[in-house]
């Protein structure tokens, strides 16, 4: 593609709304667009997802490509591939930007290849330099970043959710709706949704918590987590696990955090009896706010922790728990 123009965002929906990534990567998408002299767009595909449009001006689209075809009711690589890369070409896009989501994930390389472009994965910072847009990610299990560029155009990256702060709606904004006609071969999909089975949750979502209280190997089995569970509700917050604990069937795998689990970035994380190894630190290296109980003074958590508290989590656990309902009283 030639006379690229635009930073184009691949806006997800969940539950008939834009889902929270779509609105922090449109504020991303303007302040980047500011700094280009190009305007922010986002592409929004589904079934029945017109609606959304102006949601997504809210947010701070200036212009909105919608491609709605019955197979793009739910996520499905072959189709979304297809259809985002005919989205593209209309759009025409000097940058892509895609959340660090299962969809975005599972997008971005692929279609990163069919543009004939390259994908910088999990990025945690983008900014613009000599017209170049410069992205920082996380690499060797988050204990280094890495700075990227491209040299081809579109740019593409996925950018890991919390790590930009939505613009507040505004209602009265107006923009450009265009609807893009897309051409899908139902042959080419090679994958069916056969059947889904939404697991039971209540509360918050992990990676939406503001607060998360993750637990390890160290809390010694599954009765272990309930004073966790009553601290993170007393927070407002959420229950996270490592891999070890997930592993040994103590948590469900919904809850671990990791380089081989969920990344989340709340403001406050309590790690509680792990020792910080660098496939964990992968998910939680975003929280504005670590704080570590652990009793060997000398695990690795410390390093990355504001505040630490060595101590057998039995003891120091209901005592934090105590006194954060006495704050909250």
């Amino acid at each position: 593609m030639a006379n690229e123009n635009g930073v184009l965002i691949f806006a997800e929906t969940t539950d008939g709304a834009l889902a929270p990534i779509s609105a922090e990567l449109l504020a991303l998408a303007r302040r980047l667009g500011g700094a280009l002299g190009q305007p922010a767009c986002a592409a929004l595909l589904g079934s029945g997802v017109a609606g959304l449009a102006q949601e997504a001006i809210a947010c701070g689209a200036d212009k909105v490509f919608v491609a709605e075809d019955a197979q793009l009711s739910q996520y499905m690589a072959d189709a979304y591939v297809s259809a985002m890369e005919q989205v593209c070409k209309q759009a025409n896009p000097a940058l892509l930007l895609l959340g660090q989501t299962d969809a975005g994930r599972d997008l971005a390389p692929r279609l990163a290849f069919r543009l004939g472009s390259t994908v910088a994965m999990d990025c945690v910072e983008l900014e613009v330099q000599d017209g170049k847009v410069i992205m920082t990610r996380p690499c060797y299990g988050g204990a280094a970043r890495a700075v990227h560029t491209s040299k081809t155009l579109p740019q593409v990256a996925t950018v890991r959710p919390k790590s930009n702060e939505p613009l507040a709606k505004d209602s009265s904004r107006s923009g450009e709706v265009v609807t893009v006609s897309v051409s899908l071969d139902p042959s080419a999909v090679r994958t069916k949704i056969l059947e889904k089975k939404k697991a039971e949750a209540t509360g918050i979502r992990l990676e939406d918590a503001e607060a998360v209280v993750c637990g390890g190997r160290g809390i010694g089995g599954p009765e272990g987590f309930a004073v966790l569970e009553q601290l993170a509700s007393a927070l407002g917050g959420a229950v996270g696990a490592t891999r070890a604990a997930c592993d040994l069937g103590w948590r469900p795998v919904s809850e671990q955090i990791g380089l081989t689990g969920k990344v989340v970035s709340p403001t406050l994380y309590i790690a509680v009896a792990l020792s910080g190894a660098s496939q964990h630190m992968a998910g939680c290296t975003g929280a504005k706010n670590i704080i570590a109980v652990n009793k060997d003074p000398e695990a690795n958590i410390f390093k990355f922790a504001r505040f630490g508290i060595v101590g057998d989590y039995k003891q120091v656990m209901p005592a934090l728990l105590e006194a954060t309902k006495k704050l909250k009283n």
